[in-house]
């Protein structure tokens, strides 16, 4: 049997004069080496995407982070700080695609933006700087770092019990890095809350009836097969998309 394909939507970015359509290595490795699944690469092509063909062909799809922000207009605000970047091409391709998975019971897995954008897209809304919220840290990396230090271990997160993330790490609370600006602040309708940092920021969460439909605000991608809660993470992503490929006439 062929291995499970994980649609991986693409940032659109320019490098110079030229636009491009981008995904950090880092997310395809750890679709590759963590889950043992086949990353296929979706440009953001936003009204023009055939989200059907799209989705024929997937077992999974996994929305990664990105230096964009998740446009504040799709959750009825005005932009905070016109200075960040945003990706409208992404947000008009990811937001989509991501509500057919859902429908269609194909597994999700959100990471840092991804998370924003699932919440964005059934409704929530985001803090648009959580270090301006009063009672909230800040939860941003600093970019001058090396990059070992900003994807370090940056805070604590507490599981919800009972819920899924406390099963699959047998744990109460992990520790996780932190590289972002904006957070869930009205959590959408059929979500439910799985980790909270201390501030009481939420850090991951489950869609309601949803075989498997993760999403997290911090990276476990990064050096993925290092760390033994981002393993677990992506094994069990990895066994949801061999679930749903086998169930697949």
């Amino acid at each position: 049997m062929r291995r499970p394909i994980v649609i991986v939507p693409a940032c659109k970015r320019s490098k110079g004069d030229h636009p491009t359509h981008t995904v950090q290595t880092k997310y395809i490795d750890a679709v590759v080496q963590g889950a043992g699944c086949m990353p296929l690469i979706v440009p953001a092509l936003g009204g023009q995407t055939d989200i059907d063909a799209v989705l024929s062909v997937a077992d999974d799809v996994m929305l990664t982070g990105a230096t964009s922000n998740v446009d504040a207009a799709l959750y009825g605000q005005a932009v905070h700080d016109p200075s960040l970047p945003l990706d409208p091409a992404r947000d008009a391709t990811t937001l989509p695609l991501l509500r057919a998975a859902i429908e269609r019971g194909i597994p999700l897995f959100g990471i840092c933006r991804g998370f924003q954008e699932i919440n964005v897209a059934l409704g929530g809304t985001l803090h648009q700087a959580v270090q301006e919220v009063p009672g909230m840290m800040d939860h941003r990396d600093r970019p001058g770092d090396p990059l070992d230090v900003q994807y370090g271990p940056a805070h604590r997160v507490r599981l919800a019990e009972g819920g899924l993330l406390a099963g699959l790490l047998d744990a109460r609370d992990i520790t996780v890095n932190s590289l972002h600006g904006q957070g869930v602040a009205l959590l959408a309708p059929g979500l439910t809350v799985e980790a909270v940092a201390d501030d009481g920021l939420v850090e991951a969460y489950t869609v309601d009836g949803a075989a498997f439909a993760l999403a997290v605000q911090w990276h476990p991608e990064w050096r993925v097969t290092g760390d033994a809660v981002s393993m677990k993470l992506f094994h069990a992503f990895g066994l949801a998309c061999h679930s749903y490929q086998e169930r697949i006439p």
